[in-house]
């Protein structure tokens, strides 16, 4: 039977991995893989996660099964830190996730249950797991235009001009903040104007929200998905607890579903736990409860803050000072859009073949596209990545 099965498509990150791990050389830079890295190069475990593991080993006292939805609290405070007031609770669906790739996939489960020929439109570019994943649903896909390369922010009047053939029924995948891989962002106005034409068209809009608190902080970068979510009847939000808690192994992710009314929600709610049931059963805890203890403990909640913020800014800061090295070795403000970006990533504009020689002559890993992990830099690194990309003629 075995013989069957044919050779799969190699993962280009995981591939970049194998690859800077095997590179003798001390200088190399690591852009590639999407953790957040302090100066030393590690991802730490942040204050507040360690303070709220060593509360659960201290008072829980069981490590049975929850429920197929996962911890009804834990939904609680995660739904009410992305939507504030936003969503009416009569008409919010929660279920946990093995991460936010979980969450993507049970809210592409529930559209192939629930609108088999409904399709799925897309940015370009996108994150490679969302088309990879909607393929393997059998989800047809459609592109809309999203991010211009001359200016290195969002071509708004290309994306609307793709999104006036969207159809009812339609699902339009967007980015809550921090779009991956660009870096570039919606405005507050170009959200209104995104959830009004997706309501006039009877279109349903999917947010992946894997970035929140990383671009402008929490607040600011769940304005736009608020905005959307007062505005359309019907939604589907993907949250990764990944990287703003630092829980990348922990896998801890929510998939939520606003339902178009309040007779619905038993319906949609009982679709989302079946999903889970046939896929993974119960969902994993131990992250889940971790989140749920920062953010229902006022002074967990404000460290963990606190620290988010520290590393948000670390990040700001990465990005003005390689769009300063830039400018100073060019002559040229060419690079500014590095520090106007939002998030761990920016596309830098390089082609392939500059991509291979700033790998082959300098050490820096970064995926084929030019997708660059910001996050990933430290400051002593920033210089000799200007220096890099100025000898590649990028």
């Amino acid at each position: 039977m075995f013989q069957n099965l044919k050779p799969q498509a190699p993962d280009a990150i995981l591939d970049l991995m194998v690859a800077y791990a095997a590179d003798p050389r001390p200088e190399r830079i690591d852009l590639g893989v999407g953790v957040y890295r302090d100066a030393a190069g590690n991802t730490p475990v942040m204050r507040a996660v360690k303070a709220a593991e060593r509360r659960l080993v201290e008072t829980q006292t069981t490590k049975t099964y929850t429920n197929l939805s996962g911890d009804p609290a834990f939904a609680e405070a995660l739904s009410a830190l992305v939507l504030g007031d936003a969503a009416p609770r009569a008409r919010l669906a929660a279920v946990a996730t093995p991460g936010g790739t979980g969450a993507i996939r049970q809210g592409l489960e529930l559209l192939r249950m629930a609108a088999p020929d409904a399709r799925l439109w897309l940015s370009t570019p996108t994150w490679p797991n969302h088309p990879a994943i909607a393929r393997h649903v059998g989800l047809s896909l459609r592109a809309y235009r999203y991010f211009d390369a001359a200016t290195g922010g969002v071509d708004f009047d290309a994306m609307m001009d793709d999104l006036a053939q969207v159809g009812p029924g339609d699902v339009v995948l967007l980015h809550g903040c921090c779009h991956n891989p660009t870096g570039a962002d919606l405005t507050p106005l170009q959200w209104q104007t995104v959830a009004d034409h997706l309501t006039t068209r009877g279109a349903l809009p999917f947010v992946d929200l894997a970035y929140l608190g990383f671009g402008d902080g929490v607040e600011a970068d769940a304005a736009g998905l608020r905005t959307l979510i007062a505005r359309v009847p019907e939604a589907l939000i993907a949250v990764s607890c990944s990287k703003n808690f630092g829980i990348y192994r922990e896998r801890t992710g929510l998939l939520l579903a606003l339902a178009p009314s309040a007779d619905r929600l038993p319906a949609t709610q009982g679709a989302l736990a079946a999903l889970n049931r046939l896929n993974y059963s119960f969902p994993p805890d131990h992250g889940a409860r971790v989140v749920t203890t920062i953010l229902t403990d006022d002074t967990l909640r404000a460290d963990w803050l606190e620290e988010l913020d520290a590393m948000r800014a670390n990040i700001r800061a990465l990005r003005a000072g390689l769009a300063t090295a830039l400018r100073d070795l060019t002559g040229s403000d060419r690079f500014g859009f590095l520090g106007a970006h939002r998030g761990m990533f920016s596309l830098l504009g390089a082609t392939p073949e500059q991509v291979a020689a700033m790998r082959r002559d300098h050490g820096v890993y970064m995926v084929g596209d030019s997708r660059m992990n910001i996050a990933g830099l430290s400051p002593d690194a920033v210089p000799r990545l200007a220096a890099a990309i100025r000898a590649a003629g990028v």
